[in-house]
């Protein structure tokens, strides 16, 4: 993956707006090695191939940055993203690692769903 450069990522929000695709997002803040730190607050989120259209998309800040994509009845965001990729199947790919390098927010879309 690269760090996010917002202009190229803006570009492929657009070229997507419109096209029925799949999401996937993850959100984790060390819910799997909590159990050792029983005052640990755990919180996540996992959603993967539901399908959505969007309007518009954006994204915004100077890093991390919050992608927001406008869906025809409400919206879905990310924040905390830093880095981003397109893979070989065509898929779009954020992560948001924090300073250790430890992934805290995956948001990807694909035209085809995801391995289950």
């Amino acid at each position: 993956m690269k760090p996010i450069d917002p202009r190229k990522v803006q570009e492929t929000i657009n070229q997507n707006a419109g096209k029925e695709l799949y999401v996937h997002l993850e959100t984790t803040n060390g819910a799997y090695a909590s159990h050792k730190n029983q005052g640990f607050f755990s919180v996540g989120t996992f959603l993967r191939n539901a399908r959505i259209k969007y309007v518009q998309g954006k994204i915004t800040g100077d890093g991390p940055y919050r992608l927001g994509l406008e869906l025809e009845g409400g919206w879905a965001y990310a924040e905390g993203l830093t880095d981003w990729e397109i893979d070989d199947q065509n898929q779009i790919l954020f992560a948001g690692h924090d300073p250790d390098g430890k992934l805290a927010i995956a948001f990807q879309l694909s035209e085809k769903p995801f391995r289950k």
